[in-house]
């Protein structure tokens, strides 16, 4: 029986948990994954300076969060062990290479227990299907010790942001592709309400130009409040994305959310001269810390000084992210947080 088929069961079943709780990346984490690069001809000449700027990424992490490092062999371990320092943790899981935010579970509380949402993964619409890419979760869960909880449709973690306070928001290019599941917008949202517990989906329509996941969002607006979201304008006269920009502008006011805006890096090209999908907004949240992906030194620092501004409270640094740009993602693309259980936070019937 297809998916679809089976949707009106799921999401019987989703709803009859008591209470589905979001947290969201800003609240407290005990734990962030962060996925060491290990597929070498994947990588080709960028395999070692990726390596660098993650090993950066994670020095940088350690003195505001537990880092556990997921690698996929004894010498990946030794390796990463070496770059990374002793302030982590050095996990083998199984993996196809380093898109945690994607193969990884998303934290929810279920009946105020912390619990993995698992859902269906199929190498990004069938594009770079890598054998252990859909075991990478349950071996996360199994290494951090929390129960799954089973979603049968297929969806990316980087494909979906939420406020902790009822709003998830997501692309039509990405989760409405057939390349992922057969379904229509309103099943689509029945689905993701269902899951999460939500009580609103925002439906952004395209991603960045040469984005390899069809658009996912967390590229192109990222919620950092409660109603309260960023998203990025043109830099340069050459920003390919300057149309997609505005639309998105226009759509998240639309929704009634409180809007800011961050430079954007402007035109950032490959070796082969195509567009890569470079994004300020790949930014990681670690206990009063962010972390935001930095390409040049004009835009990228005028962007992080707009994004401290947005986030008082919290230090915002950015570091060097061009060699694993070449990937396909940044720093929140390699990483997923485990949070701090709260019973602060609104539970489905209670969100206004």
């Amino acid at each position: 029986m297809s998916v679809i088929n089976r949707m009106p069961d799921l999401v019987r079943a989703c709803m009859t948990l008591k209470t589905i709780k979001l947290i969201p990346e800003w609240a407290s984490q005990d734990i962030l994954w962060v996925g060491w690069p290990c597929v070498q001809e994947y990588w080709g000449d960028q395999f070692e300076p990726a390596q660098a700027q993650i090993a950066q990424f994670i020095r940088a992490l350690a003195p505001r969060i537990s880092v556990q490092v997921g690698v996929q062999s004894d010498g990946d371990m030794a390796k990463a062990r070496l770059a990374c320092g002793p302030d982590c943790d050095i996990r083998k899981v199984s993996m196809g290479d380093i898109w945690f935010r994607d193969t990884g579970p998303i934290f929810a509380q279920i009946d105020g227990a912390l619990t993995g949402l698992q859902f269906g993964f199929n190498g990004w619409g069938g594009k770079y299907v890598m054998a252990g890419d859909e075991a990478t979760g349950a071996d996360m869960l199994a290494a951090s010790g929390y129960a799954a909880a089973r979603h049968e449709f297929v969806l990316e973690g980087g494909a979906v942001d939420f406020d902790g306070a009822g709003r998830l928001m997501t692309t039509r290019a990405c989760v409405l592709n057939p390349n992922r599941n057969s379904w229509t917008e309103s099943q689509a949202e029945a689905a993701l309400k269902g899951a999460f517990g939500v009580r609103e989906i925002i439906w952004l329509d395209q991603g960045l130009a040469g984005d390899h996941t069809d658009g996912h969002v967390d590229n192109i607006a990222r919620f950092i409040g409660a109603g309260r979201v960023v998203c990025q304008t043109a830099s340069g006269d050459n920003d390919p994305n300057r149309a997609v920009y505005a639309d998105i502008q226009r759509d998240l006011a639309a929704a009634g959310l409180d809007v800011i805006s961050i430079p954007s890096p402007g035109k950032v090209l490959n070796m082969d001269g195509a567009f890569m999908a470079a994004s300020h907004l790949n930014f990681v949240f670690a206990n009063g810390l962010v972390i935001m992906p930095r390409y040049d030194a004009v835009y990228s620092e005028q962007a992080r000084l707009a994004l401290a501004s947005a986030l008082p409270g919290h230090e915002v640094i950015a570091l060097d992210a061009g060699h694993i740009l070449t990937g396909g993602g940044s720093f929140h693309c390699i990483s997923q947080q485990i949070p701090v259980p709260t019973t602060q936070q609104p539970s489905l019937g209670e969100m206004t």
